[in-house]
Protein backbone atom coordinates (compact mmCIF):
# COMPACT_ATOMS: atom_id res chain seq x y z
CA UNK A 1 0.00 0.00 0.00
CA UNK A 2 3.15 2.24 0.82
CA UNK A 3 4.50 1.75 -2.49
CA UNK A 4 1.65 2.66 -4.31
CA UNK A 5 1.05 5.80 -2.49
CA UNK A 6 4.63 6.50 -2.73
CA UNK A 7 4.51 6.21 -6.84
CA UNK A 8 0.93 8.20 -7.01
CA UNK A 9 2.91 10.84 -5.05
CA UNK A 10 5.88 10.68 -7.46
CA UNK A 11 3.84 10.87 -10.24
CA UNK A 12 1.79 14.31 -8.82
CA UNK A 13 5.28 15.69 -8.01
CA UNK A 14 6.83 14.94 -11.56
CA UNK A 15 3.44 16.28 -13.21
CA UNK A 16 3.55 19.41 -11.02
CA UNK A 17 7.51 19.90 -12.22
CA UNK A 18 6.29 19.43 -15.96
CA UNK A 19 3.41 22.03 -16.14
CA UNK A 20 6.03 24.47 -14.54
CA UNK A 21 8.74 23.80 -16.97
CA UNK A 22 5.93 24.41 -19.62
CA UNK A 23 4.85 27.76 -18.03
CA UNK A 24 8.61 28.82 -18.43
CA UNK A 25 8.79 27.78 -22.13
CA UNK A 26 5.51 29.86 -23.41
CA UNK A 27 5.77 31.99 -26.15
CA UNK A 28 6.45 36.23 -25.18
CA UNK A 29 3.17 37.68 -26.22
CA UNK A 30 4.72 41.15 -27.16
CA UNK A 31 5.44 41.07 -30.68
CA UNK A 32 9.14 40.27 -31.40
CA UNK A 33 9.56 43.04 -34.19
CA UNK A 34 8.46 46.40 -33.84
CA UNK A 35 9.45 48.81 -36.78
CA UNK A 36 8.84 53.04 -37.05
CA UNK A 37 10.02 55.35 -39.64
CA UNK A 38 11.31 58.66 -38.77
CA UNK A 39 11.42 61.53 -41.21
CA UNK A 40 14.38 63.93 -41.23
CA UNK A 41 14.54 67.36 -43.12
CA UNK A 42 16.77 70.23 -43.39
CA UNK A 43 16.65 74.17 -42.66
CA UNK A 44 13.31 75.48 -42.28
CA UNK A 45 14.12 79.41 -42.64
CA UNK A 46 11.49 82.41 -43.29
CA UNK A 47 12.91 85.56 -45.23
CA UNK A 48 11.32 88.32 -45.60
CA UNK A 49 9.27 88.02 -49.42
CA UNK A 50 7.99 84.58 -47.59
CA UNK A 51 6.06 86.24 -44.63
CA UNK A 52 4.69 89.21 -47.33
CA UNK A 53 3.22 86.54 -49.67
CA UNK A 54 1.63 84.75 -46.62
CA UNK A 55 0.58 87.84 -45.24
CA UNK A 56 -3.56 88.11 -45.36
CA UNK A 57 -5.69 91.19 -45.56
CA UNK A 58 -6.44 91.61 -41.82
CA UNK A 59 -2.36 91.03 -41.24
CA UNK A 60 -2.42 87.38 -40.07
CA UNK A 61 -0.27 84.82 -42.25
CA UNK A 62 -0.93 81.56 -43.23
CA UNK A 63 2.30 79.59 -44.53
CA UNK A 64 0.32 76.35 -44.65
CA UNK A 65 -0.30 76.26 -48.28
CA UNK A 66 3.47 76.12 -48.67
CA UNK A 67 3.18 72.47 -47.34
CA UNK A 68 -0.13 71.01 -49.19
CA UNK A 69 1.93 68.94 -51.63
CA UNK A 70 4.24 67.60 -49.01
CA UNK A 71 2.45 67.08 -45.95
CA UNK A 72 1.22 63.99 -46.99
CA UNK A 73 5.12 62.73 -46.69
CA UNK A 74 5.38 64.20 -43.60
CA UNK A 75 2.80 63.28 -42.22
CA UNK A 76 2.61 59.45 -43.09
CA UNK A 77 5.57 58.89 -41.11
CA UNK A 78 6.11 58.20 -37.45
CA UNK A 79 7.56 61.23 -36.41
CA UNK A 80 9.20 63.87 -38.44
CA UNK A 81 12.42 66.42 -37.70
CA UNK A 82 13.18 69.30 -39.18
CA UNK A 83 15.82 72.84 -38.21
CA UNK A 84 13.77 75.40 -37.01
CA UNK A 85 16.41 78.67 -38.14
CA UNK A 86 14.48 81.59 -37.43
CA UNK A 87 13.27 82.82 -33.78
CA UNK A 88 9.70 83.47 -33.08
CA UNK A 89 9.88 87.32 -31.04
CA UNK A 90 6.13 87.96 -31.83
CA UNK A 91 4.46 91.45 -32.96
CA UNK A 92 6.24 93.94 -30.48
CA UNK A 93 9.95 93.35 -32.57
CA UNK A 94 9.25 94.04 -36.07
CA UNK A 95 8.97 90.84 -38.84
CA UNK A 96 12.26 90.41 -40.52
CA UNK A 97 14.40 88.10 -42.61
CA UNK A 98 18.08 88.34 -43.08
CA UNK A 99 20.46 88.58 -41.14
CA UNK A 100 18.33 88.90 -37.73
CA UNK A 101 14.96 86.88 -38.36
CA UNK A 102 11.87 86.91 -36.70
CA UNK A 103 8.99 85.16 -37.96
CA UNK A 104 5.27 85.35 -37.39
CA UNK A 105 4.35 82.67 -34.89
CA UNK A 106 1.65 81.20 -37.48
CA UNK A 107 4.84 79.76 -39.24
CA UNK A 108 5.18 77.17 -36.93
CA UNK A 109 1.33 76.81 -36.64
CA UNK A 110 1.31 75.43 -40.69
CA UNK A 111 4.96 73.52 -39.61
CA UNK A 112 2.52 71.44 -37.41
CA UNK A 113 -0.32 71.14 -39.77
CA UNK A 114 2.64 69.89 -42.26
CA UNK A 115 3.39 66.70 -39.80
CA UNK A 116 6.16 68.08 -38.03
CA UNK A 117 6.68 66.61 -34.63
CA UNK A 118 9.95 67.71 -33.53
CA UNK A 119 12.23 71.20 -33.82
CA UNK A 120 15.55 71.46 -33.79
CA UNK A 121 16.53 75.12 -32.36
CA UNK A 122 20.45 74.93 -31.77
CA UNK A 123 21.64 76.62 -34.75
CA UNK A 124 23.65 80.31 -35.98
CA UNK A 125 20.48 82.17 -35.76
CA UNK A 126 19.01 80.69 -32.31
CA UNK A 127 20.15 84.17 -30.93
CA UNK A 128 19.33 86.53 -33.43
CA UNK A 129 16.75 88.16 -30.90
CA UNK A 130 18.93 87.33 -27.60
CA UNK A 131 17.67 85.51 -24.61
CA UNK A 132 14.18 87.23 -24.95
CA UNK A 133 13.88 85.15 -28.34
CA UNK A 134 15.71 82.08 -28.00
CA UNK A 135 13.14 81.72 -24.45
CA UNK A 136 9.99 82.89 -26.60
CA UNK A 137 10.63 80.48 -29.75
CA UNK A 138 10.62 77.67 -27.02
CA UNK A 139 7.59 78.96 -25.34
CA UNK A 140 5.35 78.83 -28.65
CA UNK A 141 6.66 75.51 -29.87
CA UNK A 142 5.46 74.10 -26.59
CA UNK A 143 2.16 75.66 -27.20
CA UNK A 144 1.80 74.43 -30.78
CA UNK A 145 2.59 70.83 -29.24
CA UNK A 146 5.79 69.99 -30.42
CA UNK A 147 9.34 68.92 -29.11
CA UNK A 148 12.24 70.82 -29.17
CA UNK A 149 16.21 70.07 -29.24
CA UNK A 150 19.17 72.29 -28.65
CA UNK A 151 18.00 75.83 -26.66
CA UNK A 152 16.89 75.62 -23.22
CA UNK A 153 14.91 77.78 -20.24
CA UNK A 154 17.31 76.26 -17.39
CA UNK A 155 20.04 74.18 -16.22
CA UNK A 156 17.26 71.49 -15.41
CA UNK A 157 16.22 71.43 -18.68
CA UNK A 158 19.79 71.78 -20.17
CA UNK A 159 21.05 68.66 -18.58
CA UNK A 160 17.31 66.09 -18.14
CA UNK A 161 17.55 63.41 -20.67
CA UNK A 162 14.77 63.19 -22.83
CA UNK A 163 13.47 60.22 -24.39
CA UNK A 164 10.71 59.98 -26.82
CA UNK A 165 9.13 56.41 -27.66
CA UNK A 166 7.75 55.55 -30.17
CA UNK A 167 6.02 51.71 -30.19
CA UNK A 168 8.27 50.76 -28.30
CA UNK A 169 11.56 52.35 -29.37
CA UNK A 170 13.07 54.63 -27.10
CA UNK A 171 15.02 57.79 -29.05
CA UNK A 172 17.26 60.55 -27.65
CA UNK A 173 17.26 63.24 -29.82
CA UNK A 174 20.53 65.39 -29.39
CA UNK A 175 21.16 68.69 -31.40
CA UNK A 176 24.74 70.95 -31.22
CA UNK A 177 25.66 74.03 -33.32
CA UNK A 178 28.84 75.55 -34.31
CA UNK A 179 28.17 78.45 -33.21
CA UNK A 180 25.61 82.29 -33.25
CA UNK A 181 27.09 84.13 -35.44
CA UNK A 182 29.07 86.34 -32.97
CA UNK A 183 25.80 86.80 -30.46
CA UNK A 184 27.04 86.06 -27.26
CA UNK A 185 24.89 84.16 -24.48
CA UNK A 186 24.21 86.71 -21.06
CA UNK A 187 26.89 86.05 -18.89
CA UNK A 188 26.65 82.24 -16.54
CA UNK A 189 23.43 81.22 -18.69
CA UNK A 190 25.49 79.34 -21.05
CA UNK A 191 22.94 76.37 -20.56
CA UNK A 192 20.17 77.91 -23.08
CA UNK A 193 22.32 77.16 -26.45
CA UNK A 194 24.34 73.10 -27.26
CA UNK A 195 27.15 74.21 -29.01
CA UNK A 196 29.52 71.42 -30.16
CA UNK A 197 31.85 70.23 -27.41
CA UNK A 198 32.69 66.44 -27.31
CA UNK A 199 32.97 66.46 -23.74
CA UNK A 200 29.24 67.40 -23.36
CA UNK A 201 28.18 65.23 -26.01
CA UNK A 202 29.55 61.85 -24.75
CA UNK A 203 28.50 62.37 -21.79
CA UNK A 204 24.60 63.21 -23.40
CA UNK A 205 25.52 60.03 -25.18
CA UNK A 206 26.38 58.23 -22.47
CA UNK A 207 23.26 59.01 -20.32
CA UNK A 208 21.28 58.43 -23.12
CA UNK A 209 22.11 55.01 -23.20
CA UNK A 210 21.77 54.75 -19.54
CA UNK A 211 18.35 55.56 -20.49
CA UNK A 212 17.60 52.70 -22.25
CA UNK A 213 17.88 54.42 -25.39
CA UNK A 214 17.75 52.29 -28.67
CA UNK A 215 18.42 54.67 -30.79
CA UNK A 216 20.63 58.03 -30.39
CA UNK A 217 20.37 60.68 -33.19
CA UNK A 218 23.01 63.65 -33.35
CA UNK A 219 21.73 66.51 -34.89
CA UNK A 220 24.29 69.62 -36.03
CA UNK A 221 24.36 72.31 -37.61
CA UNK A 222 27.70 72.90 -39.01
CA UNK A 223 29.98 73.06 -42.39
CA UNK A 224 30.94 76.16 -44.76
CA UNK A 225 27.73 77.66 -46.50
CA UNK A 226 27.00 76.47 -49.96
CA UNK A 227 29.72 73.67 -50.00
CA UNK A 228 27.99 70.70 -51.41
CA UNK A 229 31.07 68.28 -49.98
CA UNK A 230 31.70 67.91 -45.72
CA UNK A 231 34.32 70.04 -44.76
CA UNK A 232 37.54 68.33 -42.64
CA UNK A 233 36.03 69.59 -39.91
CA UNK A 234 32.62 68.16 -39.94
CA UNK A 235 34.27 64.97 -40.80
CA UNK A 236 36.44 65.02 -37.88
CA UNK A 237 33.20 65.58 -35.27
CA UNK A 238 31.15 62.63 -37.09
CA UNK A 239 34.03 60.99 -36.73
CA UNK A 240 34.31 61.53 -32.90
CA UNK A 241 30.86 61.61 -32.48
CA UNK A 242 30.55 58.12 -34.47
CA UNK A 243 33.02 56.61 -31.94
CA UNK A 244 31.41 58.02 -29.29
CA UNK A 245 28.40 55.84 -30.04
CA UNK A 246 26.10 58.07 -31.37
CA UNK A 247 23.47 55.88 -34.46
CA UNK A 248 21.87 58.65 -36.59
CA UNK A 249 23.60 61.74 -37.28
CA UNK A 250 22.10 64.26 -39.51
CA UNK A 251 23.36 68.10 -40.48
CA UNK A 252 22.44 71.60 -41.42
CA UNK A 253 24.13 75.04 -42.26
CA UNK A 254 25.39 74.81 -45.34
CA UNK A 255 21.66 75.57 -47.66
CA UNK A 256 22.83 73.04 -49.91
CA UNK A 257 22.50 68.95 -49.96
CA UNK A 258 25.77 66.86 -49.13
CA UNK A 259 26.90 63.56 -49.47
CA UNK A 260 27.09 61.09 -46.48
CA UNK A 261 27.75 57.21 -45.57
CA UNK A 262 27.12 54.26 -43.68
CA UNK A 263 28.61 53.21 -40.84
CA UNK A 264 28.65 50.21 -37.90
CA UNK A 265 28.19 47.61 -40.99
CA UNK A 266 25.18 49.64 -41.81
CA UNK A 267 23.73 50.02 -38.55
CA UNK A 268 24.63 53.41 -38.61
CA UNK A 269 24.03 56.49 -40.86
CA UNK A 270 25.00 60.01 -41.78
CA UNK A 271 23.84 62.67 -43.69
CA UNK A 272 26.56 65.39 -43.74
CA UNK A 273 23.29 67.71 -44.96
CA UNK A 274 20.08 67.86 -45.56
CA UNK A 275 20.21 71.28 -47.82
CA UNK A 276 16.97 74.02 -47.55
CA UNK A 277 13.99 72.69 -47.23
CA UNK A 278 11.91 75.81 -47.22
CA UNK A 279 13.65 79.54 -48.00
CA UNK A 280 13.66 82.37 -50.65
CA UNK A 281 17.38 81.39 -51.58
CA UNK A 282 16.66 81.16 -55.32
CA UNK A 283 20.28 79.87 -56.74
CA UNK A 284 20.70 76.42 -58.05
CA UNK A 285 21.30 73.87 -55.13
CA UNK A 286 19.80 76.15 -52.91
CA UNK A 287 16.29 75.71 -53.93
CA UNK A 288 15.69 71.76 -53.48
CA UNK A 289 15.58 69.84 -50.24
CA UNK A 290 15.06 66.24 -48.97
CA UNK A 291 12.95 64.18 -47.19
CA UNK A 292 14.89 61.42 -45.70
CA UNK A 293 13.34 58.67 -44.11
CA UNK A 294 14.94 55.81 -41.84
CA UNK A 295 12.89 53.06 -41.15
CA UNK A 296 14.38 51.47 -37.83
CA UNK A 297 13.55 47.89 -36.70
CA UNK A 298 13.71 46.34 -33.12
CA UNK A 299 13.72 42.87 -32.14
CA UNK A 300 12.53 41.93 -28.75
CA UNK A 301 13.91 38.62 -28.69
CA UNK A 302 17.64 39.98 -29.28
CA UNK A 303 16.74 43.19 -27.42
CA UNK A 304 18.58 44.97 -31.15
CA UNK A 305 17.35 47.94 -33.00
CA UNK A 306 18.57 48.73 -36.42
CA UNK A 307 18.18 50.48 -39.69
CA UNK A 308 15.73 48.19 -41.74
CA UNK A 309 15.91 50.68 -45.21
CA UNK A 310 16.52 54.59 -45.94
CA UNK A 311 14.37 56.54 -48.54
CA UNK A 312 14.24 59.59 -49.92
CA UNK A 313 12.16 62.29 -51.88
CA UNK A 314 14.13 65.43 -53.65
CA UNK A 315 11.59 68.26 -53.28
CA UNK A 316 11.61 71.97 -54.97
CA UNK A 317 11.32 75.04 -53.98
CA UNK A 318 8.45 76.94 -55.84
CA UNK A 319 8.26 80.66 -55.97
CA UNK A 320 5.39 82.75 -58.56
CA UNK A 321 1.87 83.31 -59.33
CA UNK A 322 -0.76 80.72 -58.23
CA UNK A 323 -4.04 81.75 -59.31
CA UNK A 324 -2.66 85.38 -59.74
CA UNK A 325 -1.25 85.22 -55.79
CA UNK A 326 2.55 85.34 -54.78
CA UNK A 327 3.34 82.10 -53.55
CA UNK A 328 5.75 79.54 -51.88
CA UNK A 329 5.47 76.43 -52.68
CA UNK A 330 7.10 73.02 -51.97
CA UNK A 331 6.70 70.29 -54.79
CA UNK A 332 8.19 67.07 -54.08
CA UNK A 333 9.21 65.03 -57.34
CA UNK A 334 6.86 62.31 -56.87
CA UNK A 335 4.04 64.33 -57.00
CA UNK A 336 5.06 66.07 -60.51
CA UNK A 337 4.80 62.56 -62.58
CA UNK A 338 1.34 61.71 -61.61
CA UNK A 339 -0.43 65.20 -61.02
CA UNK A 340 -1.61 67.95 -62.92
CA UNK A 341 -1.27 70.48 -60.51
CA UNK A 342 0.95 72.68 -61.96
CA UNK A 343 -0.48 74.53 -64.94
CA UNK A 344 1.34 77.56 -63.36
CA UNK A 345 4.58 76.17 -63.71
CA UNK A 346 6.20 78.29 -66.76
CA UNK A 347 8.83 75.92 -69.02
CA UNK A 348 11.94 77.69 -67.46
CA UNK A 349 10.57 76.73 -63.76
CA UNK A 350 10.21 73.33 -64.93
CA UNK A 351 13.86 72.94 -66.08
CA UNK A 352 15.01 74.23 -62.99
CA UNK A 353 13.08 71.99 -61.02
CA UNK A 354 14.51 68.89 -62.49
CA UNK A 355 17.97 70.24 -62.63
CA UNK A 356 16.92 70.46 -58.48
CA UNK A 357 16.08 66.68 -58.59
CA UNK A 358 18.36 65.60 -60.47
CA UNK A 359 21.28 67.18 -58.11
CA UNK A 360 19.28 65.84 -54.86
CA UNK A 361 19.86 62.20 -56.88
CA UNK A 362 23.43 62.81 -57.44
CA UNK A 363 24.24 63.36 -54.09
CA UNK A 364 22.30 60.25 -53.17
CA UNK A 365 24.42 58.07 -55.03
CA UNK A 366 26.53 56.41 -52.07
CA UNK A 367 23.59 55.45 -50.75
CA UNK A 368 24.37 51.24 -50.08
CA UNK A 369 22.64 48.87 -52.91
CA UNK A 370 22.05 46.32 -50.23
CA UNK A 371 19.58 48.13 -48.44
CA UNK A 372 16.24 48.77 -49.65
CA UNK A 373 16.86 52.39 -51.32
CA UNK A 374 13.57 53.72 -53.03
CA UNK A 375 11.32 56.56 -53.58
CA UNK A 376 8.41 54.23 -54.46
CA UNK A 377 8.50 53.03 -50.83
CA UNK A 378 7.14 56.18 -49.18
CA UNK A 379 3.35 55.44 -49.57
Amino acid sequence: MKNKLFAILLLLILNINSNAQHLKTEPITKDSITTITISFVGDLMCHSSQFGYAMLKDSTYNFKPVYKYVKKYLSNTDFTIGNLETVLGGDSVQYRGYPLFNTPDEFLTALKYAGFDLLITANNHSLDLGEYGLRRTIEQIKKDGLYYRGTFLSIYDRDEVKIIEIKGIKLSILSYTYGTNGNLLPKGKRYLINTINLKKIKNDIIKSRKEKADVVIVYYHFGKEYKRHPTKYQNQVVDSTINLGADIIIGSHTHVIQTGKFFNSGNGFVAYSLGNFISNQRWRYSNGGVILTIKFIKNYKINLTSIENVNYIPTYVFKGKVKGKNSFIIIPEKYYKTSLVYPFFADSTYKEMFQSFDDTHAQFKYLDKKLILSMDKMK
